[in-house]
């Protein structure tokens, strides 16, 4: 077995294949950029190398430094982790040409499945069933629209060199296909370096479903079940699970075999998925369902921790043993699935504004009870809740890589256990600091059409009216949670010095005290009432008015509040500047507390500028100066986290200047143009 391995990666993959290494007692080495210098992943492995800037066209995807730094300090192998080098055929090259093995397939598996239209045609040839499109060479716009409207709409354009939904675009009609395209090649090109696009169907009612794969150097390959990632946004995974609801042993099988066959065509090695879509006449017939193949991912997946929870290995480790030359440690017949599992991506992101990626500080980060990289506890059962993270406390997720701050995985005998134990371990996820999925997910884990596998990748666009912008906690129970917890604070001051008393005593009269509030975006106030028996009153003023004593006692949970009929569980309340934070067992919700002298005289916002929603580069301006725009109408193009994000005009008005040009980098906020309206 290896001695040393470099992990060219960051984040949580890289503390995932530390882990399994320092178990193995494989010595690791790790690279950063400028922005990891001080980065969990760092401190996870037993050496250091630092490779460039922060981009990572300055530091992750210079091979040639993770190269150098893997001879330095003496790795006998690499592993790539997933994104970044992990799909690069030159990188895998490289490695044997350094005399390094490369833990991942051939470089030949890698060219052969990395460009989708080849690929396509290699599982034609191997009986592989395939969606009806067009994979051609002839990447003429004008034929490519041809093919589309021979396919029939919707149609799908893909990046042939692309993944992670990058560079894909859905066609409603042939009259949207010429911006479709030109923005799904820009897309493309920046993110892999090629603008090829592939055409296809774009299957009704699709569910996605993929094989993981494990192929060694002995000829052997078998496949560790399937995977449901249908739920997702942007093309783009947000829960994944094991096994896929409704799935029948013979279309496992079916599905299984496919997928060794198209790993077997490229002679692949090591650990790789095979992605289907899957086509169903309705969610409760499974015998409906047909499988065709959608691309092959020549490395491990984001995922792998439900397929790991649910068969009780070690992917990483199979990984490991494959690349030092050893066989396969079990055959087909000796897989077997135990329960159900369900991973969800938490990402910083605002759901509700489209999934705009969020960065930030993560002032509080909070996490339930779990285990770390861990499959199975000391009496060989499951795990029942295991957190994947690169990230601590005090930590920055920043504009330069992807947005998931950490995957939550749990296991479950059942998959009704799965969901309970997923949803209150989501409710014991407490982050401030930035805009995370964490509440958004237990909307969608509440579902309906989650919880009855109504499932397929326009559940969240189908189900948006239960999604988003739901409120669990209520202004009233907000208000009288910020209120409760500012005299539990004053009270715990008291002393036995008289005057030191917070229950606001005096002579004569009633005291009262005035609250003043910001709840999304609107203003509102509140009034305490001290009353003589020593409880107080509260009233909350305009729409939401309502009033009552209202009382409160803390314990090991949190803080009890009873404002009405039933006392409301506030297990945690995290201060964010003027912003309460407030975390319950049914959700989470955040109230400003605002002080009128402080905001005295603020001006209001000036009308007219168009901003960045966040750090990034401009890509494009749609418009000139002096150009008469309409509300909606698009007026700039920005690129961060890997994803472009489209700038509309908020009013009628006429373009009045352009502040940066295409390629510029930009911060947070900064104005891009002006506006005359």
């Amino acid at each position: 077995m290896f001695k040393k391995i470099l992990i060219a990666n960051r984040g949580e993959i890289a503390c995932r294949v530390a882990a399994t290494a320092r178990r193995m007692g494989i010595q690791t080495v790790a690279v950063y950029s400028d922005a990891d210098a001080g980065a969990k992943h760092v401190l996870a492995c037993d050496e250091a190398v630092h490779v460039g800037g922060s981009a990572p066209k300055d530091s992750y995807l210079r091979w040639e430094r993770i190269l150098q730094a893997a001879k330095a300090t003496g790795a006998e192998a690499v592993h790539p982790g997933y994104g970044f080098l992990s799909e690069n055929e030159d990188f895998a090259k490289a490695c044997a040409a350094a005399g390094l093995v490369f833990i991942g397939p051939p470089a030949s598996a890698i060219l052969a499945m990395g460009l989708k239209a080849e690929s396509k045609r290699l599982m034609e040839a191997a009986g592989v069933p395939l969606v009806p499109g067009y994979h051609g060479a002839n990447q003429d716009p004008a034929l490519l629209q041809r093919e589309a409207d021979r396919i029939g709409y919707p149609a799908l354009i893909k990046a042939s060199a692309g993944g992670g939904g990058k560079g894909m675009r859905v066609v409603e009609k042939s009259e949207d296909f010429a911006a479709a395209l030109a923005s799904c090649q820009r897309e493309a090109i920046n993110s892999f370096g090629s603008d090829a696009v592939l055409i296809e169907k774009y299957v009704q009612r699709p569910r996605h479903i993929e094989i993981q794969v494990f192929g060694d150097t002995h000829g052997q390959c078998v496949y560790l079940f399937e995977r449901d990632c249908s739920v997702q946004r942007r093309h783009q995974k947000v829960l994944e699970e094991a096994p896929a609801p409704g799935m029948t042993d013979a279309l496992r099988a079916q599905m299984g075999a496919a997928a060794v066959a198209a790993a077997k065509a490229v002679n692949y090695v090591g650990a790789g998925t095979v992605e289907f879509i899957v086509e169903q006449a309705a969610y409760d017939q499974p015998e409906s369902m047909k499988f065709f193949f959608m691309e092959m991912n020549t490395r491990l997946q984001v995922e792998h921790p439900v397929t790991e929870a649910i068969t009780g290995l070690d992917l990483v480790e199979w990984q490991l043993r494959v690349a030092n030359g050893e066989p396969l440690p079990l055959r087909q017949d000796q897989l077997r699935i135990q329960g159900h599992a369900i991973e969800a991506r938490i990402c910083a992101e605002n759901p509700d504004n489209n999934f705009l990626p969020a960065t930030g500080t993560l002032q509080v980060y909070r996490k339930p009870q779990a285990s770390s990289f861990q499959l199975a506890n000391m009496s060989g059962t499951s795990v029942a809740v295991r957190i994947d993270d690169g990230v601590r406390q005090g930590d920055t997720i920043s504009p330069f890589y992807d947005s998931m701050v950490a995957k939550l995985i749990v296991h479950g005998d059942t998959r009704e256990q799965a969901l309970a134990r997923l949803d209150t371990a989501l409710a014991q996820t407490h982050i401030v600091g930035l805009n995370t999925n964490v509440q958004f997910l237990r909307h969608v884990v509440r579902s309906s059409a989650f919880a009855n596998a109504q499932l397929d990748t326009a559940l969240i666009q189908r189900e948006a009216a239960t999604l988003f912008k739901q409120e669990t906690v209520g202004l009233p129970a907000a208000v009288a949670a910020v209120v409760a917890h500012t005299l539990h604070a004053e009270k715990s001051l008291q002393g036995t010095d008289p005057f030191s008393r917070r229950d606001g005593w005096q002579s004569h009269g009633l005291a009262q005290r005035r609250f003043e509030f910001l709840w999304q975006d609107q203003p509102l106030s509140a009034r305490l009432n001290y009353l003589h028996d020593g409880a107080v009153s509260l009233s909350l003023e305009g729409e939401d008015a309502a009033s009552g004593v209202l009382g409160f006692t803390a314990d090991g949970a949190g803080l009890w509040v009873q404002w009405g009929s039933t006392p409301r569980l506030f297990s945690q309340l995290d201060w964010q500047g003027e912003t309460a934070h407030l975390f319950t067992p049914q959700g989470a919700t955040r109230i400003t507390v605002l002080d009128p002298l402080a905001h005295a005289g603020e001006a209001a916002q000036e009308g007219g500028r168009l901003t960045a929603p966040m750090p990034g580069k401009v890509v494009s301006f749609a418009v000139k100066v002096g150009d008469r725009v309409l509300a909606g109408q698009p007026l700039a193009v920005m690129e961060a986290m890997k994803m472009e994000h489209t700038i509309s005009a908020p009013k009628d008005g006429v373009v009045a200047e352009l502040l940066y040009a295409p390629g510029d980098q930009v911060a947070d906020g900064a104005e891009l143009l002006k506006l005359a309206v």
